[in-house]
């Protein structure tokens, strides 16, 4: 694991902020994730132009050019890896870039609604505070399943705490729409435009119709789903999962 803050590269342990950075003492920053293949970033600079805006978003001030510069030269630091590339942008003032490898994950995931209202201040904007989704992971994990799945007071499906949904009904891959107020997520949109995935609103009355279901993100891919609570679906990973999948390793394999 290797870090880099403010363009200062070694070992991701050893890497050290000061503890006065609001960043830290009141969750204010911006960041962005991304997976690596072999050491190669998957849509940088679509997760740079997001990671801009997300600054912009919450009014923090960056080096965005200096900050390119620091990926460039810690990726070629790490070599060839698969991982991940985290980026964030502090309160304080300070640049920080880590490779690290690729978490753990059961590879069919079991998940519980966990009742979730969106901030709309921050609102399409990936920063510092995921206090809440981290909680929700928990009480999925402490209730015995993998993660949550977000669910409005009214019972409207949003995501993961950390990846979009997608679930199949009648054969064709559905999703909530973004004016549910879920994330834009790169992944996300790659799966719509490569899998032919629609967007529908989704409640949990809705929900239980589903043939298939999965989680999304830049670091996961795809991740089918088994269990949503009580609903156990009968294709884990299904046919329509699988193809979406394909699709989208194949767009991951032509943009590299």
């Amino acid at each position: 694991m290797l870090a880099s803050v403010d363009g200062a590269i070694g070992p991701a342990g050893e890497a050290r902020v000061p503890v006065t950075d609001d960043g830290l003492l009141r969750g204010d920053g911006a960041f962005d994730a991304l997976r690596l293949y072999g050491g190669r970033p998957f849509a940088l600079d679509e997760h740079l132009t997001r990671f801009e805006r997300s600054c912009a978003g919450i009014r923090l001030e960056c080096d965005h050019a200096a900050l390119r510069r620091e990926i460039a030269a810690l990726l070629e630091a790490a070599g060839p890896v698969d991982g991940v590339l985290r980026f964030y942008a502090t309160r304080g003032g300070r640049r920080i870039v880590l490779v690290l490898p690729l978490p753990q994950r059961p590879a069919v995931a079991r998940l519980a609604t966990i009742r979730y209202a969106p901030n709309r201040v921050t609102d399409g904007l990936k920063t510092f505070s995921y206090a809440a989704n981290m909680l929700a992971s928990r009480l999925a994990q402490e209730q015995g399943y993998d993660d949550a799945l977000l669910v409005t007071p009214h019972g409207r499906v949003l995501e993961g705490t950390t990846s979009s949904f997608f679930w199949v009904r009648d054969g064709v891959l559905r999703t909530p729409p973004l004016e549910d107020r879920i994330f834009g997520s790169i992944t996300r949109e790659r799966l719509i435009a490569v899998a032919g995935a629609i967007e529908e609103p989704t409640t949990l009355d809705t929900l239980h119709g589903a043939e298939e279901a999965f989680l999304a993100s830049s670091v996961r891919e795809v991740q089918p789903v088994a269990v949503i609570d009580e609903l156990r679906l009968a294709a884990t990973p299904g046919p329509v999962t699988l193809h979406a999948h394909a699709r989208l390793r194949e767009a991951i394999e032509r943009e590299l």
